[in-house]
């Protein structure tokens, strides 16, 4: 492997040091689950006040899944032979034997964890012994002025192909075009970027507060692109509308989405706005997000390779120059580490 595809090849895994949303809150409750997120096999559990904790998902004596077994609380039990892991990755206990030395070991890596929004968010560092990054997540999910909604698939892509997706806003105009929220504006458009305080914002010129406009990147302990979309005055209190977005890799070829769907409401447009959803508007939220799920899963086998940009493109190119500068340094350390 030259040293092209092994960058490809490490950023398809999806890039470190940085917080991913890895599940919605409601699928991890009192039995271990396993996912797989970045390509490491994770176990997620609650411990008997609610917290979360993540584990690398293998039984340090025979290489089982941790997820396959019990939740005692602040450990899990190996279904195989009963290997107790607490949630620092400790051996606790091995009840089959006396005066294991295992027990008392650290042979699980541990992942720190954070649960908000309706998301639990997990640390991938490349150095699991180095503490975390803050995560800051946008106002809209952040501040109490605001209400919303999480929504989350499995997409059969890379991530990668999710993030230029939503770095993409002039796809809104032809790909939803039949929705209820982006039939409008110009089929055409110069594009710019902006700076922000957390990264960059691409929007169309002249062109603002009709159709899906502009969307941000930003990076604050996490990637995350946020968007607002116009809405008329029948679709609820609240003004517009605006979607948060992460993609959490799941391997080279399957990503978990989340977009979280937001409006500014307070008192009884709360109530309003989160009944209107649910109620009338999450379906077709949905289709839209189909839409863009459609197109993603039947791209062209190997399509960045084969690309022609212009324009309308310059946002996901620099943001492709950004992630690939991050992901030559993370490389330069492990490829350091590896020859001590």
């Amino acid at each position: 492997m030259n040293d092209k595809q092994s960058l490809e090849s490490y950023m398809d895994r999806g890039l470190r040091d940085l917080w991913y949303p890895v599940v919605a809150s409601w699928e991890v409750s009192t039995s271990p689950v396993g996912i797989t997120r970045l390509g490491d096999n994770i176990v997620l559990w609650r411990d008997r006040e609610g917290q979360v904790h993540a584990l690398e998902d293998r039984c340090p004596h025979r290489g089982a899944r941790l997820s396959l077994g019990w939740n005692l609380g602040d450990r899990v039990a190996c279904w195989y032979h009963g290997v107790e892991v607490k949630g620092d990755g400790e051996v606790a206990d091995v009840p089959a034997v006396s005066n294991c030395p295992m027990t008392g070991s650290n042979c699980v890596r541990a992942y720190p964890v954070i649960e908000k929004h309706g998301a639990i968010f997990v640390w991938f560092g490349l150095d699991p012994d180095a503490p975390p990054a803050d995560l800051v997540l946008p106002e809209q999910l952040e501040s109490p002025e605001w209400s919303s909604f999480l929504c989350t698939a499995d997409w059969a892509c890379n991530y990668r192909y999710a993030v230029d997706n939503v770095m993409d806003p002039m796809h809104g105009t032809y790909l939803h075009c039949t929705s209820h929220s982006m039939s409008e504006g110009e089929r055409s458009a110069d594009m710019r970027v902006v700076d922000t305080e957390h990264g960059f914002k691409f929007e169309k010129v002249g062109q603002s507060g009709v159709n899906f406009d502009w969307v941000e990147f930003g990076d604050s302990g996490t990637f995350w692109l946020r968007l607002s979309i116009p809405y008329q005055q029948k679709f609820g209190p609240g003004g517009e509308f605006w979607i948060v977005g992460q993609a959490t890799p799941i391997d080279e070829h399957h990503t978990r989405v989340f977009f979280w769907r937001a409006r500014k409401v307070q008192g009884w447009q709360r109530d309003t706005w989160r009944f209107l959803y649910r109620n009338r508007l999450e379906k077709l939220h949905w289709d839209v997000l189909v839409q863009d799920q459609i197109i993603l899963e039947q791209m062209a086998p190997n399509a960045r390779d084969h690309e022609f940009l212009y324009q309308h493109d310059v946002g996901l190119s620099r943001l492709r120059r950004m992630m690939k500068k991050m992901a030559q340094k993370q490389l330069a350390r492990i490829e350091a580490v590896t020859d001590e």
